[in-house]
């Protein structure tokens, strides 16, 4: 069960941090990630109505932050990330603007979970789908330009940013039973994993009628998303 992997993985992300080497190695693959990504399949889109990328580059590629033990890209390689997101967003939007259909482009720029930024678009029965994906922030914030070269600087103060909470989701189902599990043993460390878990800061939301067993959910924040578009 995905819950059991949350805690082998986060326990493994306690390990000592990998340092990450060849750098322009990674810089290539950044090249080509963009590249791969720039062309927006409106078949697709059509069909589905909603359509992604996210930053496919080792090390960070295929899993999120939670399941790699290696250090958020900082420094050149950060930048060219997110050039590589300014790219994408502003090739989708020219083939969204010859679509000729209302749409959802945006991009979503976690600051702590940075190898989790995507770009995102929606149209049609979708379009709306992505609003409540995050909890706004209690107060309105601007995004720090301080730490990026001016050529980002003047990408990212293109956009209109809204802060939105980072934030992890369990509720009171995510345990589960023993039988749920393929040991006791693994069932008893998840167990005391999670009321380790239960002792750290979070928002409890207790819903007014249950979703399914779920009856109340818990929000551990982990940083901010920024949520941009042109």
């Amino acid at each position: 069960m995905w819950f059991t992997n949350y805690v082998k993985n986060n326990k493994e992300q306690q390990m000592k941090t990998r340092k990450i080497r060849g750098h322009k190695r990674r810089w290539k693959q950044i090249e080509d990630w963009k590249n791969t990504n720039l062309n927006l399949d409106l078949k697709y889109l059509t069909k589905y109505e909603r359509d992604y990328t996210k930053i496919r580059v080792h090390p960070w590629s295929g899993l999120s932050l939670i399941n790699s033990s290696y250090p958020e890209p900082k420094g050149q390689t950060k930048q060219k990330i997110l050039n590589g997101l300014f790219d994408i967003y502003d090739e989708w939007k020219n083939k969204l603007e010859e679509f000729g259909k209302p749409y959802y482009l945006k991009i979503w720029l976690y600051d702590n979970r940075f190898s989790m930024s995507q770009v995102v678009c929606a149209v049609g029965n979708y379009i709306d789908f992505y609003d409540n994906t995050f909890n706004k922030t209690e107060n309105r914030e601007q995004i720090d330009f301080g730490n990026y070269e001016s050529n980002i600087r003047n990408r990212i103060e293109l956009f209109n940013w809204e802060s939105h909470l980072d934030e992890d989701h369990f509720d009171n189902t995510d345990l589960g039973k023993p039988d749920d599990y393929e040991t006791i043993e693994v069932y008893l460390e998840s167990k005391i994993w999670f009321e380790k878990l239960m002792k750290k800061p979070h928002k409890t939301v207790k819903h007014k009628e249950p979703i399914g067993d779920t009856l109340e959910s818990y929000l551990f924040e982990k940083g901010k998303v920024w949520i941009g578009e042109i």
